[in-house]
């Protein structure tokens, strides 16, 4: 930063012209139109929670300091704010009716206020820094300044690294919790418009992980068509694929499950059916793999992580086992008993062996004491997974 100017301002010449715009990711504006509130590489609005934003005016009617304040001077009349977005949205929102605090026992707005109390209120000053620089200076600074309070997360911190065209279009799609098809993407994918996750999650997939990379490439594209394309096409396929919407399915790697299995044909009545089969099955522990163990041809049971033999199960037949076998002479492992090698008539001690289901649970075997069976943990690693 070349210069720093500290200045102070009311908040009614710094509300002058304010408008709350409901769909996230366009800028708020504020003196008269000359400051941008939310400038490109600004977060979208997350004090709307009934107690941060609320917090902000209950510090302004106690007499609180709300902290300082950075504008960038962008232009010889035109600002931006580049730290203080969230407290100057909060209170533009109260002066303008959007938000009430409860005052003297009762939920008020602005205009419910006693005169002399919403003249006390716009006399407050703010504590003002202005700041003028280069551009990497300017985003530099914005990282230092963002350090404390609520942390940017990662997309928060690309979107003011590579601001631009490409930046406020994919905003306004995928940052604007107005956008009816949010709820839609809400059964697929985790987290918050407001955070920017939509917005990740779309660009994770189209760039295989590669953000950074991606955005910096497409920083000054006029359109993010190839971004909802890809993005849409991931979305359409899995809807089409699994036509019945369980909420583990919310998160997952969608975009790898894509590249992966895209051009695999599936029966959808089939998937459905089996997916409500592996739901119901008790010995299924994680529903979140049932996806992609379906998707893979129902052979990697990893995924389900199937429910393992108690140790009472385990004890019982390790006994029933031992007892058998020394009585014949054999190992009590059954693979080593009828094999060849020195270990066959070899006892092993519990702890050196592994329950595993005589009939595998692929086929229709049940994770009781009737189906088990011990085996030394090289017969069973060699046996496979089932």
């Amino acid at each position: 930063m070349r210069t720093f100017l500290k200045t102070n301002i009311t908040i009614e010449n710094i509300c002058d012209g304010f408008v709350y715009n409901e769909h996230e990711g366009r800028g708020l504006f504020g003196l008269g139109g000359s400051l941008t509130i939310q400038p490109e590489y600004q977060r979208n609005y997350i004090y709307a929670d009934g107690k941060k934003d609320v917090a902000v005016i209950e510090s302004i009617l106690k007499g609180y300091p709300l902290g300082l304040m950075y504008f960038v001077k962008a232009s010889d009349k035109r600002y931006e704010v580049l730290d203080g977005q969230q407290r100057i949205t909060s209170i533009g929102r109260f002066v303008t009716n959007k938000l009430a605090v409860k005052h003297e026992g009762m939920e008020q707005n602005f205009d419910s206020l006693p005169a002399t109390l919403q003249k006390q209120i716009l006399k407050y000053q703010l504590t003002i820094y202005e700041c003028e620089g280069e551009e990497h200076e300017i985003k530099a600074w914005f990282k230092t300044i963002n350090i404390s309070g609520i942390p940017l997360n990662n997309q928060e911190f690309n979107n003011a690294i590579y601001s631009g065209p490409f930046v406020t279009l994919a905003k306004e799609e995928f940052s604007n919790s107005k956008n009816s098809n949010i709820q839609k993407w809400s059964s697929y994918v985790s987290g918050s418009a407001n955070r920017q996750d939509y917005l990740e999650c779309a660009l994770d997939w189209v760039s295989n992980g590669k953000i950074d990379s991606y955005m910096a490439q497409h920083r000054w594209d006029k359109n993010i068509t190839e971004l909802k394309k890809y993005f849409n096409s991931v979305i359409d396929w899995v809807t089409t694929v699994f036509t019945d919407v369980e909420s583990e399915m919310r998160g997952l790697e969608w975009g790898r499950l894509y590249e992966t299995y895209k051009k695999k044909p599936y029966n959808p009545k089939k998937v459905s059916e089996k997916v409500k089969e592996l739901f119901a099955d008790d010995y299924v522990k994680s529903r979140k793999g049932i996806f992609e163990f379906i998707l893979g041809g129902c052979k990697d049971t990893k995924l389900l992580e199937i429910r393992v033999f108690d140790e009472p199960t385990k004890k019982a037949t390790y006994a029933k086992q031992t007892t058998a076998a020394e009585k014949k002479g054999v190992s009590n492992c059954p693979l080593c008993a009828v094999g060849h090698e020195s270990n066959k008539k070899r006892i092993w001690k519990l702890a050196e062996m592994d329950a595993d289901h005589v009939t595998a649970w692929t086929k229709g075997g049940a994770t009781d004491r009737n189906n088990c069976e011990l085996l030394c943990r090289t017969h069973n690693r060699a046996k496979g997974n089932s």
